[in-house]
């Protein structure tokens, strides 16, 4: 039984990294939505066997960010409209209930974290950095999850994230959003410190709620 339980530990990290490698890429805006993909350009880019990019791009696919098309082959997902709504309504949900819980239960500690992540976000500098913006809001986000206890919640939140941050980047196109961005993020963390977990909740989703609505904006405009 043992034996048959055994996995090529070497293989198992080789398709980690490319499959790691893969999605750091989409999220960072190497491939875009809609981009086609081909497998021998990442095997040599990646350095890997064909088996192990298709593996790698069937894991990226359950993760939603990779379509595998009949008869055309793997592409980057394009999320529509109603994709949009349904990703961020259900993120109002979770991010609420996560807000509500953090302010009930997380350590003195986190709540300090959270704040001084918040002001990392606010430096000016930060905002000619998308990278680094993106990197520091998903930072934020984790932190948040991290406190609010609610593990189901926070896998939920995890799995939602990187479409998400494929969705944050689009919305950047619109740079006018960021101040109020920090504003509601700021109101809904002095409500945190507070230990207001229904001030919280109810700003976490108003937060989310306002962020649907400039990505579908910004899908608008580029369309």
């Amino acid at each position: 039984m043992t034996a048959m339980l055994r996995v090529p530990r070497e293989e198992t990290s080789l398709r980690e990294r490319a499959t790691s490698a893969l999605r750091q890429a989409i999220l960072d805006g190497v491939f875009s939505p809609g981009q086609k993909l081909s497998e021998r350009e990442l095997c040599e880019s990646l350095e890997v066997s064909r088996s192990c990019v298709r593996e790698s791009l069937q894991h990226l696919q359950a993760e939603g960010l990779i379509t595998i098309v009949p008869h055309r082959g793997p592409e980057v997902t394009t999320i529509s409209p109603k994709e949009v709504r349904d990703i961020y309504e259900v993120r109002a949900h979770l991010e609420s209930l996560a807000a509500r819980a953090f302010a009930q239960h997380a350590l003195p500690e986190q709540v300090r974290a959270l704040r001084a992540k918040l002001n990392e976000l606010a430096k000016p500098a930060l905002a000619q950095d998308r990278a680094r913006l993106l990197q520091v809001k998903n930072q934020f986000y984790e932190i948040l999850v991290d406190g609010c206890g609610n593990l189901v919640a926070g896998q939920m939140l995890r799995q939602l994230n990187n479409r998400v941050t494929v969705l944050r980047r689009i919305s950047m196109a619109q740079p006018e959003r960021l101040p109020h961005t920090l504003q509601e993020l700021n109101a809904m963390v002095a409500a945190i410190e507070r230990g207001d977990g229904e001030s919280a909740a109810k700003l976490s989703a108003a937060h989310v709620q306002k962020a649907g609505e400039n990505v579908l904006r910004s899908m608008e405009h580029q369309a």
